[in-house]
């Protein structure tokens, strides 16, 4: 099943589909998209519920509706810590994006005031359904994972890493998590682990990669977090991203400028297109 908010900023209409073809709206059974929701979504009886009209031009905003934290990780493919002459790390790197950071998947994403070094980074993120804290194993993350979509986690790279302090500022300009289109449940997507992940700029293929490649697995990653934070309803955890970023690439390394059209996939999560602009 998919999860969706369907509509124009600040008026989103959640929806819902079976097959990925027909939306139907949700509001006879919920106001908005929540983890909650989306973990409760084998007990939802979509029998009466009217259809949205979804065609060319529709607008399809972040699916979630109530964002609570969003936790990353770094360097989290062993291509992308070689592409970055980074060793792979002993344990996930963690940093924080905030919620209002994210914008819906085919939304205009702004080059920040000041930006050279503005890059990409398609990512798998994990939506949680269920409180998670000090879980006893990574095997015990699957009952709290609600669904998967889309992030692409935006970066001012210059911003990030040459301007002392954490990674923060490079990662929270405004729009720097275009989100979705939707999110598809655990038991849609299966092996969370097997997923083609693709992204281009302006036409020319920069990213091509699988989930397989992780450092640390999905699993690990919601057992590793909840060892040092309690995850909520909600949470989003991006879990990082395959070789192919600006960043790794031979000078002059293609960091994005405004007027670009970057367009990203990941496998049965549906795609994202988005033409950047000057902020």
């Amino acid at each position: 099943m998919r999860f969706a908010r369907i509509g124009e900023p600040g008026a989103e209409v959640p929806a819902v589909s079976a097959d990925g073809k027909t939306w139907l709206d949700l509001r006879p059974l919920a106001q908005d998209v929540t983890g909650e929701l989306v973990a409760a979504s084998a007990g939802l009886d979509l029998a009466e519920l009217p259809g949205l009209p979804v065609g060319p031009g529709t607008r399809f905003g972040p699916p979630l509706g109530r964002i609570g934290k969003i936790v990353c990780i770094g360097l989290n493919y062993r291509d992308h810590a070689a592409e970055t002459g980074a060793e792979p790390p002993p344990e996930p790197v963690v940093f924080m994006k905030a919620p209002d950071t994210v914008v819906g998947p085919d939304d205009e994403v702004l080059v920040p005031r000041g930006s050279t070094k503005t890059d990409y980074e398609v990512e798998l993120a994990v939506v949680i359904g269920r409180t998670a804290r000090y879980l006893d194993s990574p095997a015990a993350a699957a009952g709290h994972i609600a669904g998967y979509a889309i992030s692409n986690d935006v970066s001012e790279r210059e911003f990030q890493i040459e301007r002392g302090g954490q990674w923060d500022k490079g990662k929270n300009c405004e729009t720097f998590n275009p989100f979705g289109p939707w999110i598809a449940t655990a038991d849609e997507v299966g092996d969370p682990q097997a997923l083609g992940l693709r992204l281009s700029v302006n036409g020319e293929s920069r990213q091509d990669g699988s989930t397989k490649n992780m450092i640390f697995d999905v699993a690990h990653v919601v057992w590793y977090l909840s060892q040092f934070m309690t995850l909520y309803p909600g949470d989003v955890i991006n879990t990082g991203t395959p070789a192919g970023v600006a960043m790794g690439k031979p000078d002059p390394k293609p960091y994005l400028r405004p007027g670009d059209v970057v367009e990203l996939e990941i496998d049965g999560l549906g795609r994202q297109r988005q033409t950047f602009g000057a902020a």
